[in-house]
């Protein structure tokens, strides 16, 4: 039976306070108003007294309300019903299409148990040149894109997600701008990848707390399919609304802030999130590509910071290109191992002269007259520049190791290279067009 409060002692922004008893933590609560129903969550416990969320905010509450507590934790309807359908950040359908309350489960759950886990060990497939060949994705892995604000981290999520032949896409869109929702759902529509994707949104306009509740409803979903043997694919965007809106709700509470105003917790709230990237014994995997918009391009900010001590490295997205130098996956060596015998040779070689084309780059602003071996790194690494980090460049990954040798053939001898003879002499194209 429902305990029903009918006095609210406190109401600050979108938290109201209730005494109450036997009430647990992220349990849910109807507040009910003359205007209607709102659900609400406990986000703090003081005692008896009992802070809640309220998802539609405050508006319209008064002192002498009615607080009913359900008794569990939201819960989310799962399945192969939510294929091709979009929500918001409750759950609650945003395609004017049928609400779900079959096979609900608990959402915010703890990560899998390590012993089920599988080491690593599968690429995913990008069809991105700086992705597939200098910074190999891997199956269950966790890794957070870096951008700065106006960069289009939303296009390389969509790319990612049409051309990663995963079985199961689950979008989580923080503080989406209407537009971003929209070239979302278009994108994936135009490549027939919609019929297996699902959209939690949570636009600006919608309620903070529903950005709060994005992740853990997507990681949720996600576990249900990978139960069931699905791969799936969960991208999250963007995490700093995820963690500004803790801040928010943090400031609210007057809490003692840390680094920047964020909550000394910052670490354990995506540490919870990102944990839940998996491969199953016996089952399905998860995979969670993050963007991490950088404050001010500031890396030292606290959330990329803390992230980055998290996460299995990061696509640092930069000039509309990957910028190779500030990213790293640190599972590449995982399965770049066992695509191509040149895989990892061609990796390093290429890298490297790529960085002694920014440093000739250095000398030449400087006024350093060029010798013709800086006159040959400027040349590779403008074509570096336009054919492998471009992201209108979209090849397989054995295409773009064919086209790294071109690239190569075409501005050094193989003795300028670096790479052993063998590789030279099994990949060294014959012909080559200058």
């Amino acid at each position: 039976m429902y305990k029903v409060y009918t006095e609210i002692l406190e109401i600050a922004g979108d938290v109201i306070v209730v005494e109450a008893e036997d009430v647990g933590y992220a349990e849910i609560a109807e507040v009910t108003t003359p205007r209607g129903i709102s659900l609400a969550q406990v986000i703090r416990l003081e005692g008896r007294k009992v802070f809640l969320q309220v998802f539609a905010g405050s508006k319209g509450i008064s002192t002498g309300d009615k607080v009913r507590f359900l008794g569990h934790p939201l819960r989310i309807s799962t399945g192969e019903a939510l294929l091709g359908r979009i929500f918001n950040g409750t759950g609650l359908p945003r395609d004017n299409g049928p609400e779900l309350s079959e096979a609900l489960v608990e959402i915010g759950g703890p990560p899998a148990n390590p012993v089920k886990r599988l080491l690593p060990q599968k690429l995913v497939r990008t069809g991105i040149p700086m992705i597939d060949l200098f910074n190999s994705l891997v199956e269950s892995q966790k890794i957070p894109i870096f951008s700065l604000p106006g960069e289009p981290y939303n296009e390389l999520l969509a790319r990612i997600a049409i051309q990663s032949e995963m079985e199961i896409i689950i979008l989580g869109g923080m503080g989406l701008k209407y537009d971003d929702y929209l070239f979302f759902r278009n994108a994936l529509e135009e490549k027939g990848a919609l019929g297996r994707a699902i959209f939690f949104v949570h636009t600006a306009s919608d309620p903070i707390v529903e950005c709060l509740l994005v992740p853990d409803i997507s990681l949720a979903v996600a576990e249900n399919f990978a139960l069931q043997g699905k791969r799936v694919l969960v991208l999250l965007s963007d995490m700093t609304n995820f963690c500004d809106a803790l801040k928010e709700i943090s400031i609210t509470l007057e809490q003692i802030p840390s680094n920047r105003g964020y909550p000394g917790d910052l670490y354990t709230q995506l540490a919870r999130r990102y944990e839940k990237a998996v491969d199953l014994e016996g089952a399905g995997s998860i995979t969670i590509i993050s963007v991490t918009t950088l404050p001010g391009d500031d890396i030292t900010h606290p959330i990329p910071d803390n992230t980055g001590y998290i996460t299995e490295g990061q696509f640092y997205l930069k000039n509309r290109m990957i910028e190779p130098f500030g990213s790293l996956s640190r599972l590449r060596q995982q399965v770049n191992a066992k695509t191509r015998s040149d895989h990892r040779t061609l990796m390093d070689a290429m890298i490297q002269l790529f960085a002694q084309y920014r440093e000739t780059l250095e000398k030449r602003a400087m006024g350093f007259k060029m010798t013709d071996w800086d006159k040959k790194l400027i040349y590779y690494g403008e074509l570096f520049e336009k054919r492998m980090m471009s992201l209108e460049v979209n090849i397989s990954l054995e295409e773009a190791l064919d086209l790294g040798w071109k690239i190569l053939a075409e501005c050094f001898t193989p003795a300028e290279t670096g790479i052993k003879r063998s590789l030279i002499a099994e990949y060294w194209p014959k012909q080559v067009e200058r």
